[in-house]
């Protein structure tokens, strides 16, 4: 009999895990691949959030930034996120005009730049585009002269990548109607364009190219991570353009609740303290112990560019197809 109260035991313990297992909350987010990386953010993220929320977070990469959007309009109400993370401000309106994101009720002390007052999306972090370089090249001081030099350039899609679009909104918004000839300058440098940022970086480290489009935050992971001063930001004098991320939740959730948690807790120390040394950008919300030592070796542009949320779709088609015309010929 014993035997049989010792079975009995297990089938009633296998049942009540497999009950509370199925009783647990599943949050579902959608973000970019980056982010859910062994070496990105979102094991830390998962962590501390299912700490706290008695949930099972689910992170799902979905290719790059830009990427995410076009899922989601793929996916329309049908879609299995609950929210979706990795978006900027020069996808903020296209994302909102889907109708598919609900308001946030989040308030923070945002340390952003610019003054935050969307009521749909919530940042997360920021940083600037930038090219990076190994140190001991004398980079270019404006887009001018990298079209005249010989240098070797990789840079991401702009219709898969958020860097991609940046770079098309950076040189929009530095040059406006001299676009067309910046990029004709440009087509020669260009070695190769990649989907995402983790192709073109890695083509950078393995000597591909002599420069790569990323963040002035970038050298921060080398010099942090890697003990490596080797890499540097170029310095543009026409500016650097700005690139806030953000979140949003899915109005169809069938958790809006636990949606509306995550949001607020992304602008927790918790999360935010995670984000310098994981995404290597500026955090949303300065954490209590402030940046990381070797955040203060950064370049600081000294003059920041950045699209109205309102104006991008439109600056954005104009500079997509200013950028096919170029590289086609």
């Amino acid at each position: 009999m014993k035997s049989f109260a010792v079975v009995a035991g297990l089938l009633a313990g296998t049942a009540l895990s497999t009950a509370a297992v199925a009783d647990t909350p599943v949050l579902t987010v959608y973000t970019y691949d980056s982010f859910v990386s062994d070496w990105g953010p979102g094991p830390a993220v998962e962590k501390a959030f299912e700490e706290v929320c008695g949930c099972d977070l689910q992170l799902v990469g979905a290719g790059d930034g830009a990427a995410l959007l076009g899922r989601i309009k793929l996916e329309g109400a049908r879609t299995e996120a609950d929210v979706v993370l990795g978006l900027d401000t020069n996808l903020t309106a296209a994302a909102a005009e889907t109708g598919l994101f609900a308001p946030h009720s989040v308030t923070a002390d945002y340390t952003l730049p610019i003054e935050w007052n969307d009521a749909t999306f919530v940042p997360y972090d920021w940083g600037y585009f930038a090219f990076v370089q190994n140190a001991d090249l004398e980079g270019p001081a404006n887009f001018k002269a990298l079209a005249d030099s010989d240098l070797k350039i990789v840079i991401q899609d702009p219709r898969s990548s958020t860097p991609g679009l940046g770079l098309l909104m950076w040189v929009k918004a530095a040059y406006g109607d001299e676009a067309p000839a910046i990029w004709a300058g440009l087509s020669d440098n260009i070695v190769t364009v990649t989907k995402g940022w983790s192709e073109a970086y890695g083509l950078f480290l393995e000597g591909e190219a002599d420069m790569v489009l990323s963040y002035t935050t970038s050298p921060a992971y080398h010099l942090i991570a890697e003990e490596d001063a080797s890499k540097s930001a170029a310095a543009f004098d026409e500016g650097h353009y700005m690139q806030i991320e953000v979140a949003g939740k899915i109005a169809g959730t069938d958790q809006p609740e636990l949606a509306d948690q995550f949001l607020s807790f992304m602008t927790s120390d918790a999360f935010q303290s995670i984000i310098p040394t994981t995404n290597w950008m500026y955090p949303a919300v300065t954490p209590a112990a402030g940046l990381p030592e070797g955040f203060e070796t950064l370049i600081a542009p000294e003059k920041a560019l950045i699209t109205p949320a309102a104006d991008a779709p439109a600056v954005r088609d104009a500079a997509l197809a200013e950028w096919l015309d170029a590289l086609s010929k």
